[in-house]
């Protein structure tokens, strides 16, 4: 497996949010939900993987972020996807394109 780097996007009480790199080159989004005794993961690759690299990261993430989050930890569910991101949308964002839609006759 390369050297991950895991860029931190948020943190909550119960969660996490990761970028995971290979070097520089983004190779998935990484969401964490810490329940009671078990730790829940939504993993989305950048592109295809194959079913050993699949394995190998989540084994990693397992060792790097799930075990030394000093959470009890009973298993650890992840569910898989592919895809791609199309943005990032805020409050802001999204008042701003409705006010430009009415502005110009659209539906808001």
């Amino acid at each position: 497996m390369p050297e991950l780097r895991y860029d931190r996007l948020y943190r909550t009480a119960a969660s996490e949010s990761y970028l995971i790199s290979d070097g520089e080159r983004p190779l998935a989004r990484l969401e964490l939900h810490f329940a009671q005794t078990t730790v829940y993961g939504v993993l989305v690759f950048e592109r295809e993987p194959a079913q050993q690299e699949i394995a190998d990261l989540i084994g990693r993430v397992d060792e790097d972020l799930v075990w030394t989050a000093g959470v009890a930890r009973n298993d650890f569910v992840v569910s898989v996807y592919v895809g791609r991101e199309l943005g990032v949308f805020d409050d802001a964002a999204r008042l701003g394109a409705d006010a430009d839609d009415a502005s110009e006759g659209g539906a808001s």
